[in-house]
């Protein structure tokens, strides 16, 4: 009979997953000195813009604006900050946040654009770049709406959310042993 107590209801565990690195200090400085904010912020251009393109082009296939995508592009910022970024503070989150509501704006002006287009027999990109003063007041009496506003909201509470890395035990070890040496230095 072995030593070692087993739970009926427990799968063995035959992989046991093995700490990529000692939890040290210098491990700690290393994930902070992987955090990248201008990394985040092209990570998030390029999700408005890859996103926005796709957006518009669903839309105009179906005929149908569909307004909840504005949360899937927050998380899709979100994510594309945390890959990316490699965040750990609060910055990575803030950029999510401030970035997914500012491509709300852009997405909603892409695809009006889109639908205007074959209206007024032209391209999409012609429409954008014609875009005036006078042409603002109009979007945002025509287009825009409350509901828009709210999924711009949501969208960015959900990039916020899903923007900052997630972290194993050991890394989350090594940051903590990190700021208790700075702790004793002090």
């Amino acid at each position: 009979m072995s030593a070692e107590k087993t739970d009926v209801l427990r799968l063995r565990k035959k992989h046991q997953p093995k700490a990529e690195k000692d939890a040290t200090p210098e491990y700690g400085r290393r994930l902070l000195a992987a955090q990248s904010v201008r990394n985040a912020i092209m990570a998030s251009l390029i999700a408005i813009i890859v996103f926005s393109a796709i957006w518009a082009m669903l839309s105009t296939l179906v005929g149908v604006i569909y307004p909840w995508l504005t949360m899937v592009m927050g998380i899709l910022i979100g994510l594309a900050v945390r890959r990316a970024g490699l965040g750990l503070d609060w910055r990575f989150p803030v950029i999510a946040a401030l970035f997914a509501a500012f491509g709300a704006l852009a997405g909603n002006i892409i695809v009006a654009a889109a639908f205007t287009a074959p209206q007024l027999e032209t391209t999409t990109l012609n429409v954008l770049s014609n875009l005036t003063a006078m042409t603002w007041p109009v979007f945002f009496d025509e287009v825009m709406t409350p509901a828009d506003l709210v999924f711009a909201l949501f969208a960015a509470g959900l990039a916020a959310f899903f923007a900052n890395r997630r972290l194993n035990r050991t890394q989350v070890l090594a940051l903590r042993l990190l700021e208790e040496s700075d702790d004793d230095q002090d």
